[in-house]
């Protein structure tokens, strides 16, 4: 199908295009930018006037919750609730019952995914066999199936001669570890922040140390073996400043951090608020004014919506019982939005945290609107103000600490590879 989005403000941070043009789309790819091409006959034209038109998100953290967990949530649901948020790409975590650890499973779920024609999946491998952190997975066979990356998620590794084994392997033959740093004996039971107000609501507490600790400990061993690693989610002022001096260094490391915890912190908590419970938790405003000072100055490569639909049950229970994690895709670009507004950032640069800078770390051609580029596209209106009901998430997961917040910024239509997979009713 041919598309013409017209009278759009086109945004593409890659290449610095900010402009009132047109965009022609031909053969799933963008055919031209400003003039239609030679022959060119629009068989679907979009007038995007009012409206900003930009590379399709890149999510780096997106829970599907499938095979083995779909009273959590569903590929359909997830995948439907991805489009509606602008998100074109996304790379799922492997913590998955069972894990992704086998090829065949990873092959079964890039299926899947191509059948339902919406978002591009790009799974992300088991380091270890079931996650279990002794026996490494057979990396090659992984990557062959798809998998663009190896994590543990939030498991830990038996010790740290099988941490440093996975990093020599994954170093000699390339491949990409993505780490989550948490020193599981130091933060034990903890569900949260170890600071004033776990201590008066008697929450078991989790130190910055469990943090710096293990950023510590991958840092050495990067330097050891060469490895190419990505921290995942790190969440405090601490753990950042280390990330930084890393990357003075020369170290090849990359890191993200989830969008609640760009606007959230242990404050936020309240009164036992289950949907505050997140892994890693919310800590000092301290931390999140770091996390966004870090965004600035591109200690933090990316944002992520760290996507983690819960089912209701596991979030009805006390704070301490409950289950971590909130549901993110169809908030991470307004609360995006709201983060740029709030630093002065223009926001081409504010895109970039969700779009090139996500996909330069998934290592995949996307987060572009350039010509002969598949045409993975967000049209969204900058100024639509709308509020958060969970009931009309289009996610299975209603698990949201915004629920109730104003937000602004609202997807209109989400195409991917040339088609129009979703448009606002």
């Amino acid at each position: 199908m041919n598309i013409e989005i017209k009278n759009g403000r086109l945004i593409d941070p890659a290449s610095g295009l900010d402009a009132v043009t047109h965009l022609y789309i031909s053969q799933g790819r963008i055919a031209a930018i400003g003039n239609a091409p030679g022959g060119f006959t629009a068989d679907r034209s979009i007038d995007a006037q009012g409206l900003i038109v930009a590379p399709g998100l890149v999510d780096l953290a997106a829970r599907l919750r499938e095979p083995g967990f779909e009273y959590k949530a569903t590929l359909v649901s997830e995948m439907n609730a991805a489009v509606a948020g602008g998100i074109t790409s996304l790379a799922c975590p492997p913590d998955t019952d069972p894990p992704l650890d086998e090829p065949g499973l990873v092959e079964m779920l890039k299926h899947r995914a191509r059948q339902l024609n919406l978002a591009n999946v790009y799974p992300v491998g088991a380091l270890t066999q079931q996650l279990k952190g002794q026996r490494l997975t057979e990396m090659a066979e992984l990557t062959d199936a798809g998998c663009v990356a190896f994590s543990q998620v939030d498991q830990p590794f038996e010790n740290n001669l099988s941490l440093m084994r996975a990093l020599q392997y994954a170093s000699t033959f390339g491949f990409s570890v993505w780490l989550r740093p948490q020193d599981h004996g130091l933060a034990a039971k903890g569900v949260a922040h170890d600071g004033e107000v776990a201590s008066r609501l008697g929450l078991p507490p989790i130190p910055i140390a469990a943090e710096t600790v293990a950023i510590s400990t991958v840092l050495l061993l990067v330097k050891e073996t060469g490895a190419r690693v990505h921290f995942c989610r790190v969440s405090s002022a601490s753990g950042l400043q280390m990330i930084r001096d890393a990357k003075q260094q020369g170290l090849p490391v990359t890191c993200d951090v989830g969008i609640h915890h760009v606007h959230l912190s242990d404050n936020d908590i309240g009164y036992f608020d289950p949907h505050y419970h997140l892994a890693p938790p919310l800590r000092s405003t301290y931390d999140r004014d770091a996390i966004r000072a870090a965004l600035l100055d591109g200690t933090i490569d990316a944002i992520c919506s760290d996507h983690t639909p819960v089912d209701e049950d596991a979030k009805l229970l006390p704070f301490a019982e409950s289950e971590p994690g909130a549901t993110g895709l169809e908030v991470l670009l307004p609360l995006t939005l709201k983060w740029a507004e709030e630093q002065c950032l223009p926001i081409d640069q504010a895109l970039a945290k969700i779009t090139i800078r996500s996909a330069q770390i998934l290592g995949i051609n996307a987060g572009l609107l350039v010509e002969n580029v598949p045409a993975d596209i967000c049209i969204f209106d900058p100024e639509a103000e709308w509020k958060v009901d969970t009931k009309n998430l289009v996610s299975q997961g209603k698990n949201s600490p915004f629920a109730g917040y104003p937000m602004r910024g609202k997807v209109r239509f989400t195409l991917v590879n040339g088609q129009i997979v979703y448009q606002a009713e």
